[in-house]
């Protein structure tokens, strides 16, 4: 092999390990937040952990206990019965199962990814145009959305587990003081163009409804789990 080939060879070498490596980045960026909390979840369920949501003082605004899923600080280190706080009274919601407790933001614009994507940096979004708890038709929550792989692991995180939710699980929403308790019925995928659910939001029943993306760490599919009034 001549000089000249050689230096060819060496040069699509790197050429090829660079993009194998970038490709492999690529998956660890997507999908390594929601296989972080798929495992603690898992670990956690192995250790028996189980949340409860505090029935003391919260008839007043509290600082948040946990505005994300568990980490493994809090697997190794928790007790096996957990007690969750509503973050703020005003607006919150609290799955126990999935230990979950966050903020929620009142009437988002799910059509505006510059005001949207900021605030699921926060906590979770109340889809404007929808009804509040207690008032007939759907209450429509979401997070975790993005924009591009490498801002994944920035947004609220809470979502991810949506997925481990099966009918008769408990949702608790707090909205202006008052407590308001959901059982999950059901669950759907649907595409990321689908409004119906939005645009048909106010009159009958009340339904809460909470979305997130599908599969996790993408924006191909939406994932919808449903929840009526206990």
């Amino acid at each position: 092999m001549s000089k000249k080939d050689a230096v060819k060879f060496v040069i699509l070498r790197s050429i090829g390990n660079f993009l194998v490596l970038f490709a492999l980045f690529g998956v660890v960026a997507t999908f390594g937040p929601a296989l972080y909390y798929e495992l603690s979840f898992r670990l956690l369920q192995f250790r028996g952990v189980q949340f409860h949501i505090s029935e003391q003082n919260t008839s007043i605004r509290q600082t948040a206990v946990r505005s994300d899923a568990p980490g493994f600080s809090d697997v190794l280190n928790s007790s096996a019965k957990q007690i969750l706080t509503p973050p703020d009274t005003d607006f919150s919601i609290l799955i126990p199962k999935i230990g979950a407790s966050s903020r929620i933001f009142p009437n988002v614009d799910p059509s505006n990814k510059e005001l949207f994507l900021p605030i699921l940096q926060e906590g979770v979004a109340h889809a404007e145009g929808t009804v509040f708890p207690g008032m007939g038709g759907n209450v429509y929550l979401f997070a975790h959305s993005t924009d591009n792989f490498w801002d994944v692991g920035r947004y609220n995180a809470i979502f991810y587990l949506l997925k481990d939710l099966a009918p008769g699980d408990e949702v608790v929403v707090f909205f202006e003081g008052v407590r308001h308790n959901y059982v999950v019925s059901g669950s759907q995928i649907v595409d990321a163009e689908d409004v119906s659910l939005l645009t048909e939001a106010q009159g009958g029943e009340e339904q809460l409804i909470l979305q997130t993306c599908w599969p996790p760490g993408t924006t191909w599919k939406r994932l919808l789990v449903f929840a009526k009034p206990k």
